[in-house]
């Protein structure tokens, strides 16, 4: 057997706790045929840059990709000139400056305004309670959907989420799919003639075909990752009272903790690509049509960049060479947004709640075969 380390891994060690075994595989086989998954699992650092960099031999634009089933051709599912030009009308909105002067003030607004509504109870489930809302809030605002219901906007995205997971398992598309999309496509046209990203997005070049569908993308992206960024982030910090710590004598530690709480455990744990030649990777053959999964998750933790990859190090001086926003044509456009919302989010947390530690009669940790978060997260304080 060609890879046998491969051969013994499981969906279900995947989705509960995935490191041991993805470490067995770095070691032995960075490039391994996993059958249970039926596809190549990339998990070498080295490998994984090789596949994100090269999109002519490694896709995304390809039938079986799950999202684009879903949702149509967005920006996330092509590539070549019909990628660049789907992304390009979001490249000014979301560089650096521009996001933190134009949501820095909202999300700490809203960042305050959940922690009060839930401060006097002395606990709380923080996914439901604050994480979730937090970030629901900001994408509607982004999207010139600010009147949809948080309701509603949770409803479309817990609908996309759930058939993506069926066409990713082999299954089709759930009817719920398309309804939540034409609903979407509703609001989103009406909202074309405000301020928002899809409305400069538009007036930079966007057809008016694909709003929908990067809409959708933008929507999945900016609740799953920042919610799964923020509690992934509370859940390393409390677990270590001495990071903790750290952390709150030191704020300025906060962004190159949500860094290496991104490497460590990232939102998004996997990326899909297909190959579309025969190739050679990491001495694997792999052949034209063959499906290929990088473990961002495992990348994240090759020792050869990262030093004691286990640990949680605030301090940790390269963190922010991890690949948890993906790498090369395809890397995150929103990550900035995404990395205020989580910092101003968890300080705004802290802050208020001096006192917040897990409840640990409601233990839980990050699982989760593609987006990895703690499936709730349970705190109380004085």
């Amino acid at each position: 057997m060609a890879f046998p380390v491969g051969a013994t891994v499981t969906r279900a060690e995947l989705a509960a706790d995935p490191h041991p075994a993805l470490a067995r595989l770095r070691a032995t086989e960075p490039v391994s045929w996993v059958p249970e998954l039926g596809c190549w699992l990339v998990t070498g650092r080295d490998a994984a840059l090789q596949v994100l960099r090269d999109a002519r031999t490694f896709t995304v634009d390809d039938p079986r990709f799950s999202t684009a089933q879903v949702v149509g051709p967005s920006m996330l599912s092509l590539d070549g000139p019909a990628h660049a030009a789907a992304r390009k009308p979001f490249a000014g909105p979301f560089r650096p400056a521009q996001v933190a002067q134009r949501f820095a003030p909202r999300i700490t607004a809203h960042a305050e305004e959940l922690v009060a509504a839930m401060a006097p109870a002395g606990h709380a489930e923080l996914r439901a309670a604050f994480a979730g809302p937090l970030a629901v809030r900001v994408v509607a605002e982004a999207l010139g959907l600010p009147e949809i219901d948080t309701a509603t906007v949770l409803r479309w995205y817990s609908t996309f989420v759930s058939a993506v997971s069926e066409v990713t398992a082999g299954g089709a598309v759930p009817p719920a799919a398309p309804a939540a999309f034409d609903a979407l496509a509703r609001q989103v046209h009406a909202g074309l003639d405000g301020d928002s990203l899809l409305a400069e997005a538009v007036a930079a070049g966007l057809e008016t075909g694909a709003v929908v569908s990067n809409a959708a993308v933008l929507l999945f992206g900016g609740i799953e990752t920042t919610e799964g960024m923020i509690l992934n982030l509370l859940w390393h910090l409390l677990r270590r009272p001495e990071r903790l710590a750290e952390v709150r004598a030191d704020p300025g530690l906060l962004p190159n903790a949500v860094e290496e709480s991104l490497r460590l455990e990232p939102a998004a744990s996997v990326v899909d690509r297909y190959a579309t030649t025969d190739t050679t990777l990491g001495g694997a053959p792999i052949r034209g049509g063959d499906p290929v999964t990088v473990s961002l998750a495992a990348a994240n933790r090759d020792p050869a960049t990262f030093p004691d990859p286990d640990a949680f190090d605030p301090h940790r001086v390269n963190a922010r060479q991890h690949l948890a926003f993906a790498h090369g044509p395809h890397f995150c456009p929103a990550m900035d947004l995404a990395r205020l919302e989580t910092v101003i989010g968890v300080r705004t947390v802290l802050s208020a709640l001096p006192d917040l530690a897990l409840d640990d009669r409601q233990p839980v940790a990050p699982s989760g075969l593609v987006f990895r978060k703690p499936q709730a997260l349970h705190a109380r304080w004085a």
